[in-house]
């Protein structure tokens, strides 16, 4: 039974990184009840998983680590505030040593999502998106920012197999 309020719990991450990717790809915003979402959730998972209390302090330290980080490159213009919040959050449930692999795919996959919104907002290609849903004609705007949400997402999924919590099961 415990087993099986932990695999529950841990599914709480998925579908709250899934959900904040794809409100940021349709409105280039990420509302702060998912990313307050995956804090409250965090504890619950981590005690249905049996994580020991030192093990939840490191991971809370990564978490308010990464949201130093996500302040500043907020601060400079590179993200939004959402998406840093979201970056601090997927930190907080990731751990030691996944949150390397996180922001490593968080990386890459920035890098693709940037080129391929590229791609979409050049000459040959734009014309076609105004006949396609109003997000997809907004994310073809030139100009636009990149709803990096979605990047952090790909990242936090890559990354939660080796999390701290995923191998506690």
């Amino acid at each position: 039974m415990t087993h099986l309020l932990a695999t529950l719990a841990l599914l709480a991450f998925p579908a709250l990184v899934i959900a904040a990717a794809v409100k940021d790809a349709a409105s280039y915003t990420i509302p702060n009840w998912i990313s307050l979402a995956l804090i409250a959730a965090f504890p619950v998972a981590a005690l249905a998983a049996g994580l020991p209390l030192g093990a939840m302090g490191l991971q809370a330290a990564i978490g308010a680590g990464a949201l130093v980080a996500g302040m500043a490159m907020f601060a400079a213009g590179w993200i939004g505030g959402g998406d840093a919040k979201l970056f601090a959050a997927a930190a907080l449930w990731l751990g030691w040593p996944a949150a390397l692999s996180f922001i490593l795919a968080t990386g890459l996959a920035g890098g693709v999502l940037t080129a391929l919104l590229m791609g979409l907002r050049s000459a040959p290609l734009r014309p076609f998106a105004p006949s396609g849903p109003a997000w997809l004609a907004r994310l073809a705007e030139p100009g636009e920012s990149v709803p990096y949400g979605v990047a952090i997402a790909v990242g936090a999924l890559c990354a939660f197999p080796i999390s701290t919590l995923a191998r506690a099961l």
